[in-house]
């Protein structure tokens, strides 16, 4: 169990939140754990809940690209807890296994990626790893692959779902997979 228990589904009351509860469940990234964990600030976690949902599963960004980003963000976090996630929605368009371990691999050597993909993935590496990268020539370089709207698509989604894989990590989360044995 994380350091702060998550909430019995049956304590949750409000039926908006149930009914976020509900879409993280069918997507599977955040899952239920997460939620009930969030649950206890209602408020909050309907916010942050609606951000993760718009950011991960919604827009015009591809939500397979976005899934590798999230995963290998969370590897980098070193968090096995969202690490072990996979959203539905992704595998369900074909995602697989292979292509995560290539996109939080050496994806700028793999030719399964997109110059577009490569850039992306190049992207949310640097923002956490090395941010001073993130320059006007590397925007220069998004707005070659992307517009915009979609360079903030992505680097809201990345900004979030970093930021909420560091705070479950230190709630000492359980991964899904491990949390079965």
């Amino acid at each position: 169990m994380p350091h702060i228990e998550p909430l019995a589904p049956a304590e949750i009351r409000d039926p908006e939140l149930r009914g976020l509860i509900a879409r993280c469940g069918e997507l599977g990234v955040p899952d239920a754990l997460f939620s009930r964990v969030l649950a206890r600030a209602p408020a909050y976690a309907k916010a942050l809940l609606n951000a993760m949902l718009l950011s991960h599963a919604e827009g015009n960004v591809d939500h397979k690209l976005k899934e590798i980003i999230r995963i290998s963000l969370a590897r980098i976090a070193g968090d096995k807890y969202f690490a072990g996630l996979r959203s539905a929605k992704a595998i369900g368009q074909g995602l697989d296994e292979q292509a995560i371990e290539a996109g939080a691999g050496d994806f700028d050597r793999d030719p399964s990626f997109s110059p577009a993909e490569k850039c992306a993935l190049r992207y949310a590496r640097l923002m956490y790893l090395d941010p001073t990268k993130v320059d006007a020539a590397f925007y220069a370089e998004m707005k070659r692959h992307f517009s915009e709207a979609q360079i903030m698509e992505l680097g809201a989604f990345i900004a979030l779902h970093y930021g909420m894989q560091v705070f479950m990590r230190t709630l000492d989360a359980v991964p899904p997979e491990a949390s079965k044995n």
